[in-house]
């Protein structure tokens, strides 16, 4: 699919797909999703209002959008597995398809019960990753709904939990750095084990004594994006980043000398 910005009669009939989804979500979860897979174990409850994935020591489970998106806001209230969820992944995200796909990534990685969960954030281009910064939250995501937001836009990408801003990828194509811009995707979520890896890498498992383990979702919303909006943070928004950055990044990529022996990736040094 073309970019907005190059095809503007293929980026108002995006916009007007996006536009008919907003006025049929009105707050009808199954509106806009379906359930994958899991054999049962994903949900539809209230009258389509919620939605749950569940997980235990046979399955995870996972849904789907209904529809791909080309730009825009998407807004989702998550509300995590609670009490001791270690070893367990759930993962929201977008995500075109084939190997040289685009995706932009929350997963939230389980811990031992009154122990952080860590947000990790994750952007593919064209079938590579490795741009992932991580972060503790200054909430229990377990205790209440939180609401967990993508905005993409040509020129740039926010992640925001609760309206702050925790992490900005721009556009730096200009710099010969790939973006996700030509592919439209769809919004998946699925919780799974990873106990291999998640929980302090690795070293804590799953508990199936706790299972099922489940994730609860809510209040799904997409704003369209519009062409001349650039979306880029204010001044106020920039100092919520920093401040989430000093106070509860425990990982960045662009820091990571060991991973990167020969030299960071070319958009941690590059100008913005």
């Amino acid at each position: 699919m073309a970019p907005c910005f190059s095809s503007m009669s293929l980026c108002m009939l995006v916009l007007v797909q996006v536009r008919s989804l907003m006025v049929a979500s009105a707050g009808r979860i199954d509106q806009d999703f379906d359930i994958a897979w899991g054999d049962g174990r994903g949900k539809m409850l209230n009258n389509g209002e919620l939605l749950t994935l569940s997980l235990d020591s046979t399955s995870g489970s996972g849904f789907q959008s209904k529809n791909e998106y080309m730009f825009g806001k998407i807004d989702m209230q998550i509300k995590l597995v609670p009490g001791n969820s270690a070893g367990t992944v759930t993962a929201y995200y977008l995500s075109s398809q084939g190997s040289t796909h685009d995706e932009i990534d929350y997963e939230f990685l389980g811990n031992l019960t009154g122990e952080p969960y860590t947000l990790h954030t994750n952007v593919y281009t064209q079938g590579k990753g490795e741009r992932e910064q991580q972060f503790h939250l200054w909430f229990d995501p377990t205790a209440d709904f939180h609401t967990y937001s993508i905005l993409w836009s040509p020129q740039t990408i926010i992640f925001s939990v609760d309206g702050t801003p925790v992490r900005e990828l721009k556009n730096m194509e200009s710099n010969g750095i790939p973006f996700p811009r030509n592919q439209a995707m769809r919004l998946y979520s699925s919780i799974w084990n990873a106990d291999q890896w998640a929980t302090r890498g690795g070293l804590i498992k799953t508990d199936w004594t706790q299972a099922p383990f489940t994730a609860s979702y809510r209040n799904f919303k997409v704003d369209p994006w519009q062409s001349g909006h650039g979306a880029l943070l204010d001044s106020a928004s920039q100092g919520k980043i920093k401040w989430v950055q000093k106070n509860f990044m425990v990982y960045n990529y662009c820091t990571d000398s060991k991973r990167f022996p020969q030299g960071f990736p070319p958009e941690c040094s590059a100008a913005a």
